[in-house]
C-alpha cells in the first residue's frame, strides 16, 4: 500500500502500489474475458498457449488467477453462485484482461494532447489481442468491474444468466427506473445519452 503523500493528507488515503499508475489514467481500450478451467486439461493445453501467444503478438495479456474461482471448495463456489456475478466465475481459472492507456487527459489541465490516430492503433491491437483469445473461449463473459466501455453485448457479457433476475428486482424496487448507469441493470430502458426513456 501506498500513502498519500501530499501535505496533510489523513492517514487513511491509500492505494495499491500496483495501481498508482491508473491514477488518472486516459483509458485506450479495456478488455477482460473469463477463462474456462476446461482449456487447463491435458487436450486443451496447446489450443490455450497458442491461443495466448497469439494473442501478446498484438498486445500484453494479464491473467488475474486470483478472480476465477474454479477448483474452489464446492460451498465457496455455492456462495458465488448466489451473487449477480456472471456465472462462468465458477467454472473460471483465471479473468484474462488486456488494456491499453495514457497519462491524464482533462480538460482544460495543461497536458500533451491525446494523439487520436495512434490511440486507435492501440485500441485496434487491444481488439486484436482479444480475439485471439476468444478464439478458444468464445462466448466467454466479461467482468463488469473490469472491461469494455463499449461491450456490445453486455447483458449477457456482465452477467449471463443472472441478467433476467436483476432486471426483475431492479423492476419491482426502481419501477420507474430513476436510478442507471451505463450498461448497468435496466439501462437499455435509457436512451445513449441518458435524458430520455425509450
Amino acid at each position: 500500500m501506498l500513502d498519500d503523500s501530499r501535505p496533510g493528507a489523513p492517514p487513511d488515503r491509500v492505494l495499491w502500489e500496483g495501481d498508482h499508475d491508473q491514477v488518472g489514467w486516459f483509458i485506450l481500450n479495456y478488455k477482460s474475458a473469463w477463462l474456462p478451467a476446461s482449456l487447463l486439461m491435458p487436450g486443451e493445453q496447446e489450443r490455450l498457449t497458442n491461443a495466448l501467444f497469439e494473442a501478446t503478438r498484438h498486445w500484453t495479456v494479464g491473467l488475474h488467477f486470483n478472480k476465477g474461482i474454479a477448483g474452489a471448495p464446492p460451498e465457496e463456489v455455492a456462495a458465488v453462485r448466489d451473487t449477480a456475478t456472471h456465472p462462468q466465475v465458477t467454472q473460471s481459472f483465471a479473468l484474462a484482461i488486456i488494456a491499453m492507456g495514457g497519462p491524464p487527459a482533462y480538460t482544460g489541465m495543461p497536458a500533451k494532447p491525446v494523439d487520436e490516430a495512434r490511440a486507435g492503433r492501440f485500441a485496434d491491437n487491444v481488439d486484436k489481442s482479444m480475439a485471439e483469445l476468444l478464439k478458444v473461449a468464445p462466448g466467454a463473459g466479461a467482468y463488469v468491474s473490469e472491461s469494455d466501455y463499449f461491450q456490445a453485448d453486455w447483458q449477457t457479457a456482465f452477467w449471463g444468466a443472472n441478467y433476467g433476475r436483476l432486471a426483475a428486482v431492479k423492476r419491482k424496487y426502481d419501477p420507474q427506473g430513476l436510478f442507471f448507469v451505463h450498461h448497468g441493470v435496466g439501462s437499455e430502458a435509457w436512451s445513449a445519452d441518458g435524458f430520455t426513456r425509450v
